[in-house]
């Protein structure tokens, strides 16, 4: 005696999850279920779930933000120091090369250097906790020029300047020189320090970032 075990067509399943991902990229297999519930559909959760994982749709995919726009804005020399700042991020690479980032954070009153912080690793929390350093040292600005890489435009850092009251300043997309003062402060500091020597750990490039301030 023969026994067959019968095969189940899982392609309506397949069909069902590719149509939900497509309309719903952000949610995931518990939400679809519902969905497909909903709609009438008898299939048991874990053979759903099975068709689910087999997909790969349990693999987080990132959804592409569109930027709010930016309104452009003049670059004026303000009439005091500490009304405007302008941050930009830089990168480099020890002997060894390995990666190192600094931020660089000026006064666009007199273009000079308020701070150079450098870090292998510069996420948008370490960002906050270096303007509350500089903050205590020289006083609390208006605005902050910054350009929209992902941790100026995080909810780290807008929170943190809603919550202390400044405003933020951000260029138009592809327009570095709406945030000239700080291009130009970068380039020399590249000319003088970043490229002028070679640097075997953080601390090196931290101590010359001091005479950077200079520039």
């Amino acid at each position: 005696m023969y026994y067959y075990q019968k095969i189940k067509d899982d392609s309506e399943i397949i069909a069902k999850l590719q149509e939900l991902s497509l309309a719903y990229p952000t949610e995931g297999q518990d939400l679809y279920y519902g969905r497909i519930r909903t709609q009438g559909y008898k299939w048991n959760y874990k053979r759903v779930r099975c068709v689910y994982l087999l997909l790969g749709l349990n693999q987080r995919r990132k959804v592409r933000k569109r930027l709010p726009a930016r309104v452009k804005t003049p670059l004026l020399r303000p009439d005091n120091p500490e009304e405007m700042w302008s941050m930009d991020f830089m990168n480099d690479v020890l002997t060894n090369q390995r990666k190192f980032r600094t931020l660089n954070v000026i006064d666009d009153f007199n273009r000079e250097a308020i701070a150079i912080k450098v870090a292998h690793s510069m996420p948008a929390v370490r960002v906050t906790r270096i303007l509350e350093q500089v903050i205590c040292e020289q006083g609390k600005p208006k605005y902050i020029r910054v350009d929209n890489g992902p941790e100026f435009i995080s909810k780290e850092f807008s929170t943190w300047c809603k919550d202390n009251h400044i405003e933020i300043r951000y260029t138009q997309p592809g327009r570095p020189m709406q945030n000239g003062y700080i291009e130009r402060f970068n380039r020399s500091f590249k000319e003088s320090i970043l490229d002028a020597y070679l640097f075997d750990d953080i601390t090196q490039v931290q101590l010359l970032g001091g005479m950077g301030k200079r520039l």
